[in-house]
């Protein structure tokens, strides 16, 4: 065209939005413009200057104009810093200033509907009701606004996604494709939810619709990407090895994807991969194609907008923000880039569009006087010594972006070559972790005060750059929370901050004076079966029995083990501060091995004597059990006989209401490795387990469900246990969780144990399969405990499960468990809760 530099430059840079700009996308109407969305819960529309008048739906004229530059400035004034909204420019404003000849664009409607962040936006095609399209945007809200192109309010909401809406696409006649971290993508016709596909292990970062009628793509964090076909899913397309975090489509026949492992890939349809493309350094969040051809533009976490041309990257465009979320490119070949700074900015080719020198030098000392972290850039290993001096920029580069670094004065400067310049330009000061003042004390000098650490924090999914002050004093997840409270930023973002701290301290910590190592789970007192710890002289308080009384449930009752406190509950608890994981992954199963024999027995008699006719226990039977509960504890050298067996099965099948003792002694007994092959081996484990799960019935007693669920876990002390629970696991997980509504805390923990016990199984044998299903659980039964023991427990079944394991870590995050548990970062006792948190929300 004419007037075509044949390189992009600044047109203009657009103020607006207060926070990250995270999705942008190209209007229909006005023509030229465009719709951006941010954190700070807006979405904005965009129209080229002198694009005239609209009218709205009342009407009366929408007139693009600039009465009021001071609370509605959007243009990149050349002092060098980008002003906020609502603040006062350097100096009244008289229309003369060079930096307002080329306004570029104004901002037409600020839209508003979103509780949270707005994380995505996309344009759904005019149609005979709305010949001017709509505007469809995705929050972290859960919620779909939908907007008409001239009302700042929703037309309507789409609801019906349980997580965080991060990308739309539309389609013919209206149709809408949405993507979600709950891992779903639903498909959306005006106001209705027409189907819902899934496939995908975790969320769901990228969807895109295809020409063809019928065929949707969707990109996750499952590092796969699948095509869909009438809601089926036809093909699933695997290469990228991390986050699929965008789409973009070439053709009916062809699209690209972009991921966090930095690479571009142009896929055939069919699932072929046709070429990979290698340019940025660290995550690429968006990709976007020019019309009418297959030449495409990327953006990334290493700060720069990469163009490419017939393949190849043809400019590199560094932005004074780290993370570059998104881009589009407009009609007329323009492309809008939105980031972390929250400014929007246009390059272009034109000549007559570009900005003016003053401009231009304004965006080049912003970016000059940016600091780089050399860990998220392409700097590699900077050793300040080695370097050379400015005289090094003397030597021309060998191609566009081309980084090179220099000292100066002691600093070490990183410039970037433009062969459209012919010239290398300064892209910031590289800075490392402290970011401040070094002082001689050997701390860092900020905001007045010395810390050992003052690091740049750039919360990757929604943040922009923040300064965190640390000391290795401090508590790092105290630390986060408090940094993410001041500086109002999600608190989704815990466990990045705090493992951000963890992994730049160096495992720097407080001195810990507590050097005695505590089992959480065993105690001093661990039962061990052939142990003589169990006695008749010094018997533990069982949880039912109290004072003498036997009241299976009671809220009063206490678990003390033989031979020392509890580790779980009051003075006993774990008080450990050590910084190493104690706690997961557990190995051994854990059980529930206190008794008081005579209070059991005592009560077993008692309700014999109610007992019908038919079902009472002889004189001799309640000796034989008295024998049989004396062997199993431990308390004799006499081992378990098979009438002592027969006659324990007998009493389990009392009614419902008297039960509950017998259950006790088999809880207690089948820890014994002959009870427990006798119950559990393949002669007689059906009827076993059958017999288990009637007692698990929602509206059953509570004593039975929970001595049941005791039961279950100390069948997985044997091998024969292990291998029948774990054949059993869908009938039994699925039975088992029916009990969780009721607000009986030991139920909680039995719940919560049984699921822990499984977990154990599971990361020996590394069944994703059963992780799956053991991670909904937690997820499921996590949302209505509250007794902190429970909680306690399902934490470390998760860590367990998610040890070593990647896939398993997908899934969880995919549940939203990470979401639902750093809650109990705060917990201040027991501490076993908030540390065994900490180490979990660490793995996620």
């Amino acid at each position: 065209m004419a007037g075509d530099g044949g390189v992009y430059r600044l047109r203009c840079s657009l103020l607006g939005h207060e926070q990250d700009v995270r999705g942008i996308t190209r209007g229909l109407f006005p023509e030229g413009g465009f719709v951006s969305v941010s954190r700070d819960r807006t979405a904005r529309l965009w129209t080229p200057d002198g694009s005239g008048k609209m009218e709205s739906s009342g009407g009366s004229p929408v007139e693009s104009h600039w009465d009021d530059l001071r609370p509605r400035g959007k243009l990149f004034p050349i002092w060098g810093k980008a002003k906020r909204p609502g603040t006062a420019w350097p100096g009244d404003y008289d229309g003369s200033h060079p930096c307002f000849l080329n306004r570029g664009f104004t901002e037409m409607h600020c839209m508003r509907g979103h509780s949270n962040f707005v994380s995505c936006v996309c344009i759904i095609p005019p149609s005979d009701l709305y010949p001017r399209g709509l505007i469809a945007t995705g929050g972290n809200d859960h919620n779909i606004c939908v907007f008409t192109v001239d009302n700042t309010a929703p037309l309507y909401v789409l609801k019906g996604h349980t997580n965080t809406v991060c990308s739309l696409s539309s389609g013919k006649f209206g149709t809408l494709l949405s993507g979600s971290w709950d891992t779903t993508c639903k498909v959306w016709l005006n106001d209705r939810c027409m189907m819902t596909l899934q496939g995908h292990t975790a969320a769901i970062w990228a969807v895109k619709i295809l020409p063809e009628q019928g065929l949707m793509l969707t990109g996750s964090a499952d590092k796969t990407i699948k095509l869909w076909k009438a809601g089926r899913c036809e093909r699933t397309y695997a290469g990228h090895e991390d986050c699929v975090r965008g789409l973009a489509i070439l053709s009916e026949m062809e699209f690209l994807s972009c991921s966090n492992d930095a690479s571009v890939r142009r896929w055939h349809i069919s699932g072929e991969c046709l070429h990979v493309y290698y340019g940025h350094t660290n995550y690429i969040y968006s990709v976007s194609v020019f019309p009418h051809c297959k030449d495409f533009i990327t953006t990334g976490e290493d700060r720069s907008l990469r163009i490419w041309k017939q393949g190849e990257c043809v400019q590199t465009i560094r932005l004074p923000a780290q993370s570059v979320w998104c881009c589009c490119v407009l009609d007329n070949d323009d492309i809008v880039v939105g980031a972390s700074d929250g400014i929007i900015r246009v390059f272009t080719k034109s000549l007559e569009r570009t900005a003016s020198a003053e401009e231009i030098q304004a965006f080049e000392n912003e970016l000059s006087q940016a600091s780089i972290d050399p860990k998220t850039g392409d700097l590699g290993d900077i050793n300040a010594d080695d370097l050379p001096g400015k005289e090094h920029l003397k030597d021309p580069g060998m191609r566009d972006g081309q980084t090179r670094l220099i000292k100066d004065n002691g600093k070490v400067e990183a410039y970037q070559w433009s062969v459209s310049e012919g010239r290398w330009i300064k892209i910031g000061d590289v800075v490392g972790s402290s970011g401040g003042t070094q002082q001689t004390s050997g701390k860092v000098l900020f905001e007045g005060k010395e810390y050992d650490y003052v690091f740049t924090i750039d919360v990757n999914e929604s943040g922009p750059s923040y300064k965190l002050p640390y000391n290795i004093s401090d508590d790092p997840w105290l630390t986060a929370y408090n940094f993410l409270q001041k500086n109002d930023l999600n608190p989704m973002f815990l466990d990045q901050v705090a493992k951000f701290i963890i992994d730049n301290t160096k495992g720097q910590a407080p001195l810990n004076t507590n050097t005695e190592f505590s089992d959480p789970f065993t105690g001093a007192g661990r039962y061990v079966p052939g142990s003589s710890s169990l006695s008749n002289t010094a018997p533990a308080a069982d949880p039912f029995t109290g004072a003498g009384r036997y009241v299976p449930g009671s809220a009063s009752n206490v678990v003390a083990p033989v031979g020392g406190h509890d580790p779980y509950t009051g003075m006993g608890a774990y008080q450990s501060a050590k910084a190493e994981n104690i706690y997961f992954p557990k190995k051994d199963a854990v059980t529930f091995d206190q008794a008081n024999p005579t209070q059991i027995l005592g009560k077993l008699k008692e309700l014999n004597g109610n007992a019908a006719e038919e079902q009472k226990l002889t004189e001799d039977d309640l000796i034989i059990l008295e024998k049989l509960l004396s062997a199993t504890c431990n308390t004799s050298a006499e081992m378990p006989t098979a009438q002592q067996i027969q006659t324990l099965w007998k009493a389990i099948n009392w009614p419902e209401d008297i039960v509950f003792p017998a259950l006790d002694i088999l809880r207690l007994s089948v820890r014994h490795p002959i009870v427990n092959e006798n119950f559990c081996g393949e002669k007689a484990h059906v009827q076993f387990i059958h017999l288990l799960l009637k007692f698990l019935n929602p509206q059953g007693k509570p004593a039975n469900q929970l001595l049941a669920l005791r039961a279950l876990c100390n069948c997985f002390v044997s091998q024969a246990g292990q291998k029948l629970l774990m054949e059993q696991r869908d009938e039994i997980m699925t039975q088992a969780i029916e009990v969780k509504s009721g607000n009986n805390k030991n139920v909680h923990i039995a719940l919560a144990t049984l699921t822990l016990n499984y977990a154990v199984c599971l990361h020996k044998v590394n069944n994703i399969e059963g992780k799956a299903q053991c991670l909904s659980v937690i997820s499921t039964v996590m949302e209505v405990v509250k007794d902190l023991e429970a909680v306690f427990r399902l934490l470390v079944a998760l860590g367990t499960l998610i040890s070593d394991d990647k896939n398993a870590v997908q899934l969880a995050k995919s549940l939203g468990v990470d979401s639902q548990i750093k809650k109990y970062v705060s917990v201040s006792e027991p501490a076993k809760v908030k540390e065994c948190c900490r180490f979990v929300l660490n793995l996620l």
